[in-house]
């Protein structure tokens, strides 16, 4: 297990030596407007397919989830006001603490609307520090990179959809018509040549932030405070700590509500955490089998 500064290196555990600083998102739901440039902008780059167009009912989200074909996925969560609550008494609205805003929360875009407000948040691919489906994967088509990413090669891929089952956040998800697993790739061609990853780049609130993973929790954490200093107690960061149940994630969230209202588990845990145990009880109960097979033979013969 390799430590560093704010919690463990994977890439140096996956064998790079002489890595860079772990490299990852950080993304701020307070200042989202779900524009969706990110999801355009991802599109564009890694040549995903378009993913339709249908507004799955009451919601401007037309994508709906991850998938193979969305690798960004902006999510609008329109939510009742409760009474009482900061959300309500300054106008009941999502752009809490956005740039030149004012006070916490802004008027909903219909006068006077104080009883509901929008949630939004451009979810990803988490690039766990302990993976589950790079443990699941049988042809090393998951790999490690030198950034502490996970990415999938495709032309590896085989389709076997085991790292969908492992993936603790729903992640990972095999084309139609294709049969191979696809997801975020952290834009790995991007960042070999110094870029920033296209969906942060595209972003034009800067709710997408990329950067060493270390220097944006500590950023993370100041934004936390800012908020909760203006009145917005529910601010709290999400996926951040390299003691939650998958070691951390290389993308991490500030939400302004419960993991759950986003969609999201809200303690996550490696799929995969119990396979040491379980190979080395199945050794055990496979050599018990052997030992009195061995025993039944050498009786019988006798």
């Amino acid at each position: 297990m390799v430590e560093v500064a704010g919690g463990r290196d994977p890439a140096g555990e996956a064998g790079w030596s002489g890595a860079a600083p772990r490299m990852g998102f950080f993304t701020d739901t307070s200042v989202c407007i779900g524009c969706k440039a990110c999801e355009v902008a991802c599109k564009e780059w890694n040549d995903v397919p378009g993913s339709g167009f249908d507004l799955l009912g009451m919601s401007y989200d037309n994508t709906g989830a991850l998938t193979a074909d969305s690798w960004r996925h902006v999510a609008f969560v329109e939510q009742p006001a409760v009474a009482g609550s900061a959300s309500v008494a300054s106008g009941g609205a999502q752009f809490v603490g956005m740039p030149g805003s004012g006070p916490p929360g802004r008027e909903s875009g219909v006068a006077g609307r104080t009883d509901f407000r929008w949630l939004m948040m451009s979810d990803v691919c988490k690039h766990c520090t302990d993976a589950a489906c790079l443990d699941v994967c049988p042809t090393g088509a998951l790999f490690r990179t030198e950034f502490g990413s996970v990415v999938v090669q495709e032309d590896i891929c085989n389709g076997c959809g085991y790292c969908v089952s492992a993936c603790p956040y729903g992640v990972i998800d095999r084309r139609a018509g294709d049969g191979r697993a696809w997801k975020c790739t952290l834009c790995y061609d991007r960042l070999g040549a110094g870029l920033t990853p296209a969906c942060a780049q595209a972003c034009p609130t800067e709710s997408i932030q990329y950067g060493p993973l270390e220097e944006l929790r500590q950023r993370a954490a100041e934004r936390v405070s800012v908020l909760r200093g203006r009145g917005v107690p529910q601010a709290r960061l999400y996926g951040h700590d390299p003691a939650d149940g998958v070691g951390g994630d290389g993308a991490f969230f500030l939400l302004l509500d419960e993991p759950e209202v986003y969609g999201l588990p809200p303690d996550p845990r490696v799929t995969t955490r119990d396979l040491p145990a379980m190979w080395r009880r199945a050794g055990w109960a496979g050599l018990a089998m052997v030992a009195a097979a061995v025993a039944a033979f050498v009786g019988g013969s006798s």
